[in-house]
């Protein structure tokens, strides 16, 4: 398994434009709200807990990032359960309602993602490789910590590694 300096460092490379990255911190968690809605429903009981396929999904999700970088894991997953918490009152929604706002929100984080990437003249990070999919909520995450001043040494682990990624000139 890829350490989190290797997973942030193949993700930045894809990620160098401030306006690709200013869009991903609107785009990225909208996208990731917009899931948490959708897999919001149906709900079911599992050891008298009333679940949906979100918490299944969020559950997975905030162990990988625990297990990359234990305190931005701790974070993911609050971050996650704020999601949940706003996944549980869209799933009360009419259907229609519950779709609409579901489905909108992952259409219109899209829009985001992909106007950045047209700033940034390259093809998003997950059609090389599909993980980019996964890091992409860590990525914008660690990029607020970076830019409160936070996590100094990762910082400049993943930049010194990027430089080794990118080819001269870019």
């Amino acid at each position: 398994m890829k350490n989190i300096t290797e997973h942030l460092a193949q993700y930045a490379c894809y990620h160098r434009d401030r306006r690709n990255i200013a869009t991903h911190l609107v785009g990225i968690p909208l996208i990731v709200l917009g899931i948490v809605i959708l897999l919001s429903r149906p709900q079911f009981m599992l050891f008298g807990l009333s679940l949906s396929p979100a918490y299944l999904v969020a559950l997975f999700a905030a162990v990988y990032y625990v297990r990359l970088d234990t305190a931005l894991g701790v974070l993911m997953a609050v971050l996650l359960a704020i999601c949940l918490w706003v996944g549980e009152g869209a799933a009360l929604l009419q259907t229609t309602s519950w779709l609409g706002l579901g489905i909108g929100l992952f259409v219109l984080g899209w829009a985001f993602q992909f106007i950045g990437h047209y700033f940034e003249g390259r093809k998003p990070a997950f059609v090389d490789d599909i993980t980019g999919l996964v890091i992409g909520p860590l990525f914008v995450v660690t990029e607020v910590v970076f830019m409160l001043g936070l996590r100094k040494s990762l910082k400049a682990q993943v930049e010194s590694r990027v430089a080794e990624l990118m080819p001269p000139g870019n």
